[in-house]
């Protein structure tokens, strides 16, 4: 990749996730060959026609591309299931991710499940986590811990409503969908303030009720996101980094922490920059991976079996001696300073935490 390559990618990108608006139908305004060639004028190169690789600013579309589970039938339907999608976009209809939405809203109804949608801007959901969460008086007087104190909450009954609300929601579910565009390599304030408040000890986890011996082992989750980058500047030599290192705070720390069998993610690359033949292709692909979204396998992260609590909880002694001969980790957490193990948090068929 060239130095006016990257230039020309990072400027017709930036605008976009800047604005927070990653992901949406209506693209960016696109300057094309002005703005690469104000690029390369900039950096000295020559006045070539294009980039010496494909960018969004040169290219006029990109290709259909998506992260989906591949081999999946259509014998299961969802009938009498129930599923909670989780929506985080200030445009409910008018973006991709509402389109995305909207299209798992209609194909899970046909399925026979039972859909809702907590919309979490329409509904000015509060992400912020404070004293206000606990009603009456709080277990202590003397410093105020969030986690002590809405565990305590919970036990007594004694949570704010909306949290109640949303907690009921996932507790009714046997599928939560979260939907989202990636903002700064994570997800949006709002979704993130779900998860501080609604996720609360007691309910969503304990100890040792965590991991795989968590509250919601009965439960799918799946995340579906948008991004403003192409598939390549998230691959292992990306100029974004590696997007199962991206996944795994979310998938591993949060979804999988709380119990979840956590599905494969569905990754949109850059919806932004397609035309909107490309844009109604990602929504085909989603609708056509929710017709069997009920029997696909699960993500696999390591048992809790291979770690050694006498030592804080770090892998057992046969499990690094055993992992010492493999080329290499675990998972992408779980590495032991080895090569990650590629598609750990976007494939559902790694065998690495076997």
């Amino acid at each position: 990749m060239t130095l006016s390559h990257l230039w020309c990618s990072l400027t017709a990108l930036a605008p976009e996730v800047s604005r927070g608006h990653a992901g949406d139908v209506r693209p960016a305004p696109r300057q094309g060959g002005a703005s690469c060639r104000q690029a390369r004028t900039a950096l000295k190169s020559p006045p070539e026609t294009r980039c010496a690789a494909p960018c969004p600013a040169c290219l006029p579309a990109l290709p259909v591309r998506v992260t989906s589970v591949e081999g999946a039938s259509n014998k299961m339907s969802g009938a009498g299931k129930r599923v909670l999608i989780v929506f985080a976009h200030q445009e409910p209809l008018r973006s991709f991710n509402g389109a995305l939405k909207e299209a798992a809203v209609q194909a899970l109804s046909k399925q026979g499940c039972q859909v809702e949608v907590s919309d979490l801007y329409a509904s000015t959901f509060n992400p912020v986590a404070t004293r206000a969460d606990i009603l009456g008086d709080l277990k202590s007087t003397e410093s105020f811990r969030y986690g002590e104190e809405t565990a305590a909450a919970w036990e007594k009954g004694k949570l704010s409503q909306d949290i109640v609300n949303e907690q009921k929601k996932v507790q009714d579910a046997d599928l939560v969908i979260f939907q989202f565009p990636l903002y700064w390599f994570s997800m949006p304030a709002i979704m993130k303030g779900w998860m501080d408040r609604v996720l609360t000890r007691g309910f969503a986890y304990g100890f040792p009720q965590f991991y795989e011996s968590g509250p919601f082992t009965k439960k799918k989750a799946l995340i579906s996101i948008t991004t403003g980058g192409m598939e390549s500047m998230y691959g292992p030599t990306g100029v974004n980094g590696d997007i199962n290192v991206i996944l795994w705070p979310m998938q591993q720390g949060m979804l999988h922490f709380c119990g979840f069998q956590v599905l494969a993610p569905q990754i949109s690359w850059s919806p932004s920059f397609m035309p909107e033949e490309g844009r109604k292709g990602l929504v085909a692909m989603w609708e056509q991976r929710l017709a069997s979204v009920w029997q696909e396998k699960t993500l696999k992260f390591a048992p809790l079996e291979l770690f050694d609590p006498k030592k804080g909880f770090v892998l057992n002694d046969d499990t690094v001696k055993n992992l010492s001969t493999k080329p290499q980790g675990l998972t992408v957490g779980q590495h032991a300073g080895k090569p990650l193990p590629p598609n750990n948090q976007t494939k559902a068929n790694d065998a690495s935490a076997e």
